[in-house]
């Protein structure tokens, strides 16, 4: 597509985006129920929980627990937090408007411009934006036998003792590389930041310019997104945020070690985002209300894979209510996470933040699992009243 497509999709978001922010944020503040839903996680095991509800009821709203171990203050509600695989889905839309401005071909051979890697002719943007193009994940293959072939260390003491280093994209990458690949392009489906790391190189390769350039340029910028960064290897989250945790064995003993300055480098653009409740409910609605990407090319973000509903960036699921479905994607990092729901119209968000102690083993995992649906279940009981566009 000519770059005027993307230009006007930008132009009609910064409008939405003005029009939102003059409605009043009061409006729906009267709803006891998500109150106690929030609640109720903190009460699974969660430090605290932030959670904002965009609806037919207007906007709504609250956090519950404390924002840091020790302390009396609940999360604030306007706080920044690693967003982590959100970043995902900010990175594919950042591809696909590429894509409209004639940079990126979706199907075309990623190898076109990232030839220093010598990627399998095969393996295209889509494929690398989808999960399907059978690289080896950086973080850690978990294979379905139970075999486990480790990447870089995310876990345990190794981890919190060097999680100030930096990590270059490339060197993720080559890592990756130095592994077998779990299956040939296009044949399967499996989750890997590596595919995201190559769509972040993708853009600076195609773009003759760094990703936090085109990320503000296509994305930020006329979204308004302005508590939301691209990090690199910066440790600090500024502003207001509850603080993350991790937990690890030395020596028999527990330790639990803030964790919230971090170098995010090591995760690179699997998962380094940092943003607000505001800003995910402000992307997510415009990116699901078509006013952020050209319909063609969302309807392609929309097709999904059938071994796990993932489109480009997104999980389209089907919630097993009756004519529920949700555009979706979550991510945790080292004590921090972040949920981003919406109905295909853009018209019905949820977007959350949650601060918690992470360990080696994931011991809150099936409280993580929980929490969503107990959120989903109380935001999204029944059909959006309009049409699945």
């Amino acid at each position: 597509m000519p770059e005027s497509a993307s230009e006007s999709a930008s132009e009609s978001a910064s409008e939405s985006v003005s029009e939102s922010v003059s409605e009043s944020v009061s409006a729906g503040q009267d709803r006891p129920e998500l109150q106690q839903a929030i609640e109720a996680i903190v009460d699974s095991g969660f430090t605290g929980v932030t959670m904002r509800v965009h609806d037919e009821r207007g906007h709504w709203v609250g956090s519950a627990g404390v924002g840091e171990l020790g302390g009396s203050a609940k999360p604030p509600t306007e706080g920044r937090f690693r967003i982590g695989s959100n970043t995902k889905t900010f990175t594919a839309a950042l591809v696909l408007l590429l894509v409209a401005e004639g940079r990126i071909e979706l199907d075309g051979p990623a190898d076109d411009h990232l030839a220093e890697f010598g990627l399998d002719r095969r393996i295209t943007a889509r494929m690398l934006l989808q999960h399907t193009s059978g690289l080896f994940n950086f973080t850690g293959e978990y294979y379905e036998d139970g075999t486990v072939v480790p990447g870089i260390p995310w876990q345990g003491r190794a981890w919190v003792d060097n999680r100030f280093e930096t990590h270059r994209p490339e060197e993720l990458v080559r890592l990756a590389l130095s592994k077998p690949a779990r299956f040939a392009p296009g044949t399967d489906w499996s989750y890997s930041n590596t595919n995201y790391v190559l769509a972040r190189l993708l853009v600076e390769r195609a773009t003759g310019r760094p990703f936090v350039e085109e990320m503000q340029r296509l994305v930020l910028e006329p979204l308004g997104l302005s508590g939301t960064v691209v990090p690199e290897t910066s440790t600090d989250i500024s502003g207001p945020h509850a603080h993350a945790y991790y937990r690890y064995e030395d020596a028999g003993r527990q330790e639990t070690v803030d964790v919230t300055r971090q170098n995010p480098s090591w995760i690179s653009t699997g998962g380094d985002m940092i943003s607000t409740t505001q800003d995910l409910h402000t992307f997510i609605s415009a990116l699901t209300g078509g006013r952020l990407l050209p319909a063609p090319l969302l309807a392609e973000m929309y097709e999904t894979h059938p071994k796990a509903g993932y489109g480009l960036g997104v999980f389209v699921q089907d919630t097993g209510r009756d004519g529920v479905t949700l555009i979706t994607h979550n991510g945790g990092i080292a004590g921090h996470g972040g949920l981003m729901y919406s109905t295909p119209d853009g018209k019905k968000t949820l977007t959350a933040s949650l601060n918690y102690v992470d360990d080696a083993t994931m011991s809150l995992a099936g409280a993580y699992q929980e929490a969503t649906r107990t959120l989903t279940a109380a935001v999204f009981p029944t059909a959006p009243s309009t049409p699945k566009p």
